[in-house]
């Protein structure tokens, strides 16, 4: 097997973009990532694996977070609302911590978002075979985060809203009764008009700093069609550039992850403090709900369309991709298990060097079905905790946005609790409500991780298919899979 220089690139680039050491290695060995080890010297039978110790880090990190929730359910069940230190009541003090948290992941956000939806619609339109396989794949990727997001809000009004409801978070908060009345009036016209004039900004700079992600989102994806379409040597100029700032946000954004125990004990002890057991009842309905959606998606609706658009066997899909969903779920990371998803979908599933180098490394950024449910199923939670009418405009301006956050920023750390803070306030729910779901995050994106790498391979496959390849997922594939080197 031949893999392209673009390949070797775009997965030394998820690991150095992450802050973590490239491993490299030919002929099934491994070396760290180093001057003697370049991306020129990958040859044929090279793989690059994630180092062991970042797996630690990452068992490490929820280890803590467990124990911040577990300390913040005691704190805030003991002080409630009325004890006092120093005259300050302690709901203050976490309110504070929880709030400095946010503050500084929704500091990075416009960067992060304009630097990433640039650099990744840049990358598809000056790909050579964009054209139809272009077209096919990015058709995929819209087809199963939408389908993903009629799933789960179609369970969350089945089952997910049983213990959930008002929770009393507005008497909690600085937001004004106008904001969510603002929200909830209207008709149905009017709220789908200002939706689209979001979209399509008079200034962008204003929308910007207004954060209003929406515009945003469209003019960085019109930017990044048309830098791809200018002289090479000004869009490479322009495209390092956007590239040094993402890289940028993401060191900035690790960074800020590293106070994410002590922010989840700031919001969790908030919420608990403030709404005492009534919480945890409504996080159960939403994580079932949750849980549930994720496994008719992938038990039902993807494996339907292997089986009636492809003509493959779903059962022989699984088989395949194994150990890609297992190190999913270990890892919580889509780029992290990159390495592994490509060597399934191309060696054990049979799909083709061209197609799998294309749609696999692109679709770790941009199809997140899974990211798509919990994002817009969260944020329909958190917006109902608050006392909002879920109407239909609402319900639509939720999905609507759910789908663009997933294609536009899945590919960054916490991007679902990222797109759940830049959707909450489009519908006038303040960014502290992501403190509701804080408690579950963890368990919860190990899950929707594994959707997020079974989608991705489902369109590659899909995309193998449409291309007319015939060896892929054929059942000898699975017990003589193809041999690097």
């Amino acid at each position: 097997m031949n893999r392209s220089s673009n390949e070797h690139l775009i997965l030394y680039l998820q690991r150095e973009s992450r802050g973590r050491k490239p491993f490299c290695g030919g002929k099934g060995g491994r070396a760290p990532f180093n001057k003697k080890c370049g991306l020129g010297d990958l040859g044929e039978g090279d793989i690059i694996v994630q180092n062991s110790e970042d797996i630690q880090m990452k068992n490490a990190v929820l280890f803590k977070v467990l124990i911040a929730i577990c300390l913040a359910i005691i704190a805030g069940w003991v002080t409630g609302t009325e004890a006092q230190l120093f005259g300050v009541p302690y709901v203050k003090f976490y309110g504070l911590i929880g709030q400095l948290f946010l503050n500084a992941l929704m500091l990075v956000v416009v960067p992060l978002v304009t630097a990433s939806i640039i650099t990744g619609t840049a990358r598809m339109g000056s790909e050579h075979s964009f054209g139809a396989l272009g077209a096919k794949t990015f058709g995929y990727y819209i087809l199963t985060s939408f389908l993903a997001i009629v799933v789960g809000v179609t369970v969350f009004f089945l089952i997910g809203t049983g213990g959930s409801g008002n929770l009393g978070l507005m008497g909690a908060t600085a937001l004004k009764g106008s904001a969510l009345e603002a929200a909830a009036q209207g008709d149905a016209f009017d709220k789908i008009a200002q939706v689209l004039m979001r979209v399509v900004p008079s200034n962008i700079i204003s929308a910007a700093a207004q954060g209003q992600i929406l515009g945003l989102i469209g003019f960085c994806i019109l930017f990044g069609i048309f830098l791809s379409k200018i002289e090479a040597q000004a869009a490479s100029v322009v495209l390092n550039f956007w590239k040094g700032i993402f890289q940028i946000m993401m060191k900035i954004t690790h960074f800020v992850m590293k106070a994410l125990p002590i922010g989840v004990f700031g919001l969790v002890a908030k919420v608990v403090a403030t709404t005492g057991a009534d919480a945890f009842g409504s996080v159960a309905w939403f994580s079932v709900a949750l849980i549930v959606g994720l496994l008719i998606f992938s038990l039902i609706v993807l494996p339907l369309m292997l089986a009636l658009i492809a003509g493959v066997n779903p059962i022989l899909h699984f088989r395949a991709m194994a150990p890609a969903l297992f190190t999913a779920f270990s890892t919580s990371s889509s780029a992290a298990s990159l390495p592994i998803t490509i060597e399934c979908v191309e060696q054990r599933a049979g799909v083709s060097n061209r197609i799998c180098s294309f749609t696999v490394p692109l679709g770790t950024s941009l199809s997140m079905s899974g990211t798509a449910m919990h994002q817009t199923v969260a944020s329909l939670f958190i917006a109902q905790a608050y006392g909002l009418e879920l109407t239909l405009p609402i319900i639509f301006t939720v999905m609507f946005m759910g789908l663009l956050m997933s294609i536009g920023v899945a590919g960054i750390p916490s991007a679902s609790l990222i797109s759940v803070m830049i959707i909450l306030p489009a519908i006038g729910v303040p960014v502290e409500g992501v403190g509701l779901i804080m408690a579950v995050e963890r368990i919860l994106d190990m899950c929707r991780t594994v959707v997020n790498v079974l989608g991705n391979t489902c369109c590659a496959v899909l995309v193998a298919r449409s291309e007319g390849e015939k060896d892929v997922l054929v059942a000898h594939s699975l017990s003589n899979p193809k041999v690097t080197g």
